[in-house]
């Protein structure tokens, strides 16, 4: 009787997370976590890639959390070479939860510089989260190549990721200040500042370093500063 009562309860978690109501969906995200079952594993993963509601998806990545990443890691690194972004970036957000740095190889350069902007957000923090020790100084030197992309939230998560690499990441922005595109050169210069004063914050960081490209100026055209 147990087994079968065990049975009918994992029927029912995964086909509440096909509810058309996002309220079920959410109590069925939070009852998979609550009691973790390997039967629901692959349909979680399935579900992050397509699920509309944010505060579900959250879920859905804390009920993963929550089973062995024996388990999760497989269907998670098969989901970042999906053609959906929305299956690579919250497959990234939950491998960045989960913390297992067995996942780090599956952090390519391409996903790190994915054209959509959630996916490589997703990628940066997932980055910063498993890079290996020893690694941190390649990582900052890939991650810099992204200086000046996007707008305000888009910039201010780079810049997060380069602070959370610490003192690795300096001789990188380094040599960014100089490149010959102004957006990217103030990208640089208010990472710096934030990296040696966290405390600063990025809207005045920004600020400033738009100032000091203004007035030294520079080679080339390129897009605006930040």
């Amino acid at each position: 009787m147990t087994t079968v009562r065990q049975d009918a309860d994992a029927v029912r978690v995964l086909r509440g997370l096909e509810d058309s109501r996002s309220s079920v969906r959410l109590r069925t995200a939070l009852a998979a976590g609550t009691a973790p079952d390997p039967r629901f594993v692959d349909t979680l993963v399935e579900r992050c890639a397509i699920e509309p509601e944010f505060f579900v998806r959250d879920m859905l990545t804390w009920a993963l959390t929550r089973h062995p990443a024996s388990l999760t890691l497989p269907g998670l690194l098969r989901e970042l070479r999906s053609e959906r972004a929305q299956a690579r970036s919250q497959a990234l957000h939950t491998l960045s939860k989960i913390g297992d740095r067995q996942a780090w190889p599956a952090i390519t350069p391409a996903l790190l510089s994915d054209a959509d902007d959630e996916v490589a957000r997703s990628a940066w923090r997932a980055a910063v989260v498993l890079v290996p020790e020893g690694v941190e100084s390649s990582l900052a030197a890939v991650l810099v190549r992204q200086l000046g992309r996007g707008e305000r939230e888009m910039r201010l998560s780079l810049s997060q990721a380069l602070v959370a690499l610490g003192e690795v990441s300096a001789s990188a922005l380094e040599e960014a200040t100089r490149a010959d595109d102004p957006g990217v050169r103030a990208h640089a210069l208010a990472t710096q500042r934030l990296l040696h004063d966290p405390d600063a914050g990025f809207g005045p960081a920004i600020e400033e370093a738009k100032r000091v490209v203004a007035l030294a100026g520079g080679p080339g055209e390129g897009r605006e500063p930040c």
